[in-house]
């Protein structure tokens, strides 16, 4: 069971998920009054790591984090139907939303949306060594195919990108996400930078209206892989982790500083594009990265951003949960990151970690004193 998608289908979805969000928020052991369980839920996109982290902090604490992987819109909407302990997001709110919904947010990750292809191609002239060929794509091409403006896969604006190679005339299918997705809102987020036509016509959210007619959806990351793996001739986007640890085929993209040599997507083409970033906890460290600046940052990256309770005076059970909760991010914050990169994921820099945790400070003063190293 070593790929993403049979990790996410599996009923016992290992170790991490042991109860559903319908059940009871948080338990405690009797005999220490400690939590043991917090029930969370969102975003797909870190959920890889999350996998990853959770059993060893159980291992470590006996604390079990049940993360839900519905996607970031139904997170949320759990988040302010306080049925869960946290959310992940991969939609960052402003801070006036914050404030409106009493919550604190922080990053936790960063990493790349690529897009995924199901494609039969091969070069033109036969390669002495045999290399396996990656399509290239520019961001107002992957908007045209997206609103049905491009519709076979040899049309010339494709063609144009990728001369060496040999491409069907065939019907291009395009898969995206039917739940509400902040990997879609990312993605139409990009398409809206490097298209007018894309911005004014479908714009960008966690749901869009998906133009085009051969158009399908997906719920999560995960059902996106599915549908491209069983779909030739298809295209889908989904966070890399999913496409690498299925192995499927990635194109490779031109950024809009450099439009000689497309970018590869990897962890140093998210750090490239990372390094804008301008955090600020005055803002809830609001923050979206895509189409950033660099000849060689890749232009789809996103962040996904916790979203904990605000503490309340009349709410001690609430705010022992979200201490719990913070304790295990600060834990993934000094043990983690290893974890996260060998998954190509992008930790905060200490830098962004030393602000994150005065916003803890100022909501959860003690938190520090509950918290393992």
């Amino acid at each position: 069971m070593n790929k993403i998608t049979k990790i996410i289908l599996t009923t016992t979805l290992a170790a991490t998920i042991t109860t559903s969000i319908s059940q009871a928020v948080t338990n405690k052991n009797p005999k220490t009054n400690k939590i043991t369980s917090i029930t969370a839920a969102g975003s797909s996109f870190i959920f890889p790591v999350m996998s990853k982290w959770t059993p060893q902090y159980a291992n470590k604490t006996g604390v079990k984090i049940n993360y839900q992987p519905i996607g970031s819109g139904g997170g949320i909407q759990q988040f302010k139907s306080h049925t869960i302990d946290f959310a992940g997001s991969d939609e960052p709110l402003r801070i006036q939303d914050l404030n409106r919904i009493k919550a604190i947010q922080f990053p936790m990750v960063i990493s790349g949306i690529v897009p995924i292809y199901h494609l039969n191609i091969h070069y033109k002239q036969p390669k002495k060594i045999h290399i396996m060929p990656t399509l290239n794509l520019s961001g107002p091409v992957l908007a045209d195919i997206y609103q049905g403006i491009i519709l076979k896969w040899n049309d010339p604006k494709i063609q144009k990108l990728n001369p060496d190679l040999s491409l069907p005339n065939r019907r291009i299918l395009t898969v995206h996400r039917a739940d509400g997705s902040g990997t879609t809102f990312n993605f139409t987020n990009y398409l809206s930078s490097v298209s007018k036509n894309w911005k004014n016509k479908v714009g960008f959210s966690t749901v869009v209206a998906w133009p085009g007619k051969l158009n399908m959806g997906a719920k999560g990351n995960a059902g996106v892989v599915a549908q491209v793996q069983s779909l030739p001739n298809s295209i889908g986007y989904v966070e890399y982790a999913y496409a690498k640890s299925n192995k499927l085929q990635i194109a490779n993209m031109y950024n809009k500083n450099n439009k000689k040599s497309p970018i590869t997507p990897n962890l140093r083409s998210f750090a490239a594009a990372a390094k804008n970033a301008k955090w600020d906890s005055k803002t809830g460290f609001y923050q979206i990265l895509t189409n950033q600046p660099g000849t060689s940052s890749w232009p789809i990256v996103a962040t996904t951003f916790i979203l904990l309770p605000k503490a309340e005076t009349d709410k001690t059970n609430k705010n022992a949960t979200s201490i719990a909760s913070i304790c295990f991010f600060n834990w993934a914050f000094n043990n983690g990151n290893n974890m996260a990169k060998q998954l190509n994921y992008i930790g905060m820099p200490k830098n962004v970690q030393d602000q994150i945790r005065k916003v803890w400070k100022s909501n959860y003063p003690s938190y520090d004193k509950n918290c393992p190293n």
